[in-house]
C-alpha cells in the first residue's frame, strides 16, 4: 500500500513543479514581451513625443509672452478712458503724472508709461532698473520710444504695437493708444516694456544644459538667448543683443538657414510650429520655431533646440524604468487625484458661494463647512463670519443701493453733493385707522407686504430706496448713479405701484384682508444727496426742498374727491421732463405748507388705459 502513496506524492510534486515551472514561464514570457512590445513602441513613438513636446514647451512659452505684452497693452487701454475725458493730459500735469506712477507701481510688466501730444511734447514715468521711478518732462525721448518710432493712429486705431526700440539701457517693445476728444486725436498713450524683463520667461522654459530657448524679431535677429553664455556647441554668444543670425555667435541658430524640415512633425505643423533638423560638425539638433505675432510690426520667432542624443537616451531611460514608474504614476495618480478633490472640493464651494456675494445674493449663499486643514478651516471661518455681517448690514443698506455704490466707486461716489433728482413720496390712506383692529404682528406683516411692493417697483425701474417712514417711502432717481429721464423712471415707478396695488388689494378681498388707499407725490428738482451724519452713523440720503415738496404734494392728494385706489400727484417741473403725456391733467396751482409761493400741480392717471376719468380728479381739475 506504500508504494501507491510514494507515487501520488511524486505526482503531486511533478505537478507542483510544472505548474510552477509553467506559471513562471507564462509570467516571463509576459513580461518579456510587454517590455518588448513597450520599447518597441517607445522608439516608434519617439516623433509622437517630440510632436507633443514641441507642442506644449512653444505654446507655454507663447503663452507667457502674450500674458506679459498682454498685461502691457491692458495698461494703456485701461488708462485711455481717464485722457479721453479729460481726467488726465496735460492739462493736469501733476495728477497726470501720480496716476502713472501708480499705474506703473501696480504693473511689473510696463517700464515707461507716457503720453505725447501731436507736438511731441512729453510727459510720463520711467521705471529704472533698480526700481527707482523718474518723471518725464522734457522732449528728450524715454527709454522704450522715439518720436519716429510712434506709430501714427486716427481715432479709430485700435492698441498698435510699433517697432523694437534700441536705447542705452536696453531693447524695448512699445504699445500705443490713441487720444481722442471731440472726435479728434490729441495725443498717443504708450507703454514700452523691457525685453530684459522676459529674461525670466526665456530662462524658465530652459530645460537644461541641453536645451536653448530663443526669441528673434522681425529681422531674424537674436533678442533673447537662455544659454548666452555657455552655448551646447562650447561657444558662447560673441556679440551684444540683439544681433543678426551669424553675428550672434550661436551656430546651431547660424545653421537655420540650411534646416531640414521633419515632415513627420504634422501635429505640430497644423498649429504653426515648424520642426526640423540642423546638423552642426558631429552634433544633431533638433529645432522648433512658431511666429509670435500681435506685438511688433513684424511678428517675432519664438523656438528652442536641443541636443538630438537627448532622444534616444530618454527611450532608453523609459525603457529601462518603465514598469516601476507605470506603478508608480498610477498610484500617485490615484493619490493625487483623491487628495486633489478633497482639496479642490471646498475651494470650489468658495467659489461658487464668493460669485453668490459679489452679486449680494446673501440669500443664497451656504456657509463653508468646517476643514481639518486648519487655513481652510480658517478661511471657512471668516467666509462665513463675512456672510452673517453683510446679511445684518443688507437688512438696513438697501441691496439695489448697496450694489450701484459698488459699480460707481464707494467713498466717492457717496460723497454728498447737490444733483438734479426725483423725489417720490408714498403714504397709506388712512392707514392709523386701519391697523386699530390688527395685532402687531398682523401690523408688521401688512407693512411688510405692502413696502414690499414698492421696493419692487423703485428697483425695477432703476430708482433708490432712501428711507420708510412709518407706512410711507421716500425713493429717487438721478443718484447716486446719473440719469437723464429720472423724472420718466419715477412716473413709470408710481404707475407699477399702482397696478401691482390694484392686483394686492383684489386678492386681499378675495381672503377677507384689508385693502389699502395710497398717495404718491412725485417732484423733480435740485437736492443734497450723498452720505449725512457723523461720526459712525452715516447714512446715504437725499436732504432740501426738493424733497419736503414731494411729500406736500403726497399730502395734498388728501384733496382729491372719492376714495381713489391710488392717487398721484406731480409737480410743474417734473411734467417739463417728460415727453408728450396725454394721462394727465393740470389741477391748478396749490400753496404748499412749509413754501412760500404756490405750485402748479397735476394729476396723472395711475391707470392709464384710455379716457381720463374726472372724478378721481382735485376740485380745481374740474374747473
Amino acid at each position: 500500500m506504500a508504494k501507491p502513496a510514494r507515487n501520488d506524492r511524486r505526482l503531486k510534486l511533478r505537478l507542483a513543479t510544472v505548474v510552477g515551472l509553467g506559471f513562471g514561464a507564462f509570467v516571463a514570457i509576459a513580461i518579456g514581451l510587454v517590455l518588448g512590445l513597450s520599447v518597441a513602441a517607445n522608439f516608434k513613438n519617439t516623433f509622437s513625443l517630440l510632436n507633443d513636446k514641441a507642442i506644449l514647451s512653444t505654446q507655454a512659452l507663447e503663452q507667457q509672452l502674450r500674458t506679459h505684452f498682454g498685461s502691457v497693452q491692458s495698461a494703456v487701454v485701461g488708462l485711455k478712458p481717464y485722457f479721453d475725458d479729460g481726467t488726465l493730459g496735460f492739462e493736469n500735469p501733476e495728477r497726470t503724472l501720480e496716476d502713472l506712477k501708480i499705474a506703473l507701481g501696480s504693473n511689473n510688466d510696463i517700464t515707461t508709461l507716457a503720453v505725447t501730444d501731436p507736438s511731441g511734447k512729453r510727459m510720463g514715468i520711467y521705471r529704472a532698473p533698480n526700481g527707482k521711478m523718474w518723471r518725464i518732462e522734457s522732449d528728450v525721448p524715454p527709454p522704450g520710444m522715439t518720436s519716429r518710432d510712434l506709430p501714427k493712429l486716427d481715432a479709430d486705431s485700435p492698441p498698435s504695437w510699433g517697432p523694437l526700440v534700441e536705447h542705452e539701457v536696453g531693447l524695448f517693445a512699445n504699445v500705443s493708444v490713441p487720444i481722442v476728444q471731440n472726435g479728434e486725436v490729441k495725443g498717443l498713450l504708450t507703454a514700452a516694456s523691457s525685453m530684459q524683463d522676459l529674461t525670466h520667461i526665456v530662462a524658465s522654459q530652459d530645460e537644461g544644459r541641453n536645451n536653448t530657448v530663443f526669441i528673434l524679431d522681425g529681422d531674424n535677429r537674436v533678442i533673447m538667448h537662455s544659454d548666452a553664455s555657455g552655448l551646447q556647441t562650447g561657444s558662447e554668444i560673441r556679440t551684444k543683443l540683439p544681433s543678426s543670425l551669424r553675428t550672434a555667435g550661436d551656430p546651431v541658430l547660424a545653421g537655420m538657414s540650411g534646416e531640414e524640415k521633419l515632415t513627420e512633425f504634422e501635429k505640430a505643423a497644423d498649429l504653426g510650429i515648424e520642426v526640423s533638423f540642423v546638423q552642426v560638425g558631429d552634433a544633431e539638433f533638433i529645432l522648433m520655431k512658431a511666429p509670435l505675432s500681435g506685438f511688433s510690426q513684424r511678428p517675432f520667432t519664438i523656438g528652442q533646440y536641443f541636443l538630438g542624443a537627448t532622444v534616444s537616451r530618454e527611450v532608453e531611460r523609459l525603457a529601462g524604468s518603465m514598469f516601476v514608474g507605470f506603478g508608480a504614476l498610477v498610484i500617485s495618480v490615484l493619490i493625487a487625484f483623491w487628495i486633489g478633490r478633497r482639496v479642490a472640493r471646498p475651494l470650489r464651494t468658495l467659489a461658487v458661494q464668493s460669485e453668490r456675494v459679489g452679486t449680494l445674493s446673501l440669500n443664497e449663499v451656504e456657509p463653508l463647512p468646517r476643514s481639518r486643514v486648519a487655513e481652510l478651516d480658517q478661511v471657512a471661518l471668516a467666509f462665513n463670519a463675512m456672510v452673517e455681517g453683510l446679511k445684518a448690514m443688507n437688512t438696513y443698506v438697501p441691496r439695489s443701493l448697496f450694489i450701484k455704490l459698488m459699480r460707481l466707486g464707494g467713498g466717492e461716489a457717496a460723497e454728498a453733493r447737490e444733483a438734479e433728482l426725483t423725489i417720490l413720496f408714498t403714504d397709506i390712506v388712512g392707514f392709523t385707522a386701519l391697523s386699530e383692529h390688527l395685532s402687531a404682528e398682523e401690523t408688521a406683516g401688512l407693512l411688510n407686504d405692502h413696502f414690499a411692493i414698492l421696493v419692487e417697483a423703485v428697483e425695477g425701474e432703476g430708482g433708490t430706496v432712501d428711507k420708510f417712514l412709518g407706512d410711507g417711502m421716500l425713493a429717487f432717481w438721478g443718484a447716486p448713479d446719473a440719469r437723464h429721464d429720472h423724472a420718466e423712471a419715477a412716473v413709470r415707478t408710481a404707475r407699477r405701484i399702482a397696478s401691482a396695488l390694484r392686483e394686492a388689494n383684489a386678492r386681499a378681498m378675495a381672503n377677507g384682508k384689508p385693502e389699502m388707499c395710497l398717495r404718491i407725490g412725485i417732484h423733480t428738482g435740485q437736492a443734497v444727496v450723498g452720505n449725512v451724519g457723523a461720526l459712525d452713523r452715516w447714512n446715504y440720503t437725499v436732504v432740501g426742498d426738493t424733497v419736503n415738496a414731494a411729500e406736500r404734494l403726497q399730502t395734498l392728494g388728501k384733496e382729491v374727491p372719492g376714495h381713489p385706489d391710488v392717487t398721484i400727484l406731480a409737480s410743474a417741473d417734473t411734467i417739463a421732463r417728460l415727453p408728450e403725456e396725454e394721462n394727465q391733467r393740470a389741477v391748478g396751482e396749490h400753496h404748499l405748507r412749509g413754501r412760500s409761493g404756490l405750485m402748479e400741480v397735476y394729476w396723472l392717471d395711475p391707470f392709464p388705459v384710455g379716457t381720463v376719468q374726472a372724478k378721481n380728479l382735485p376740485v380745481s381739475a374740474a374747473e
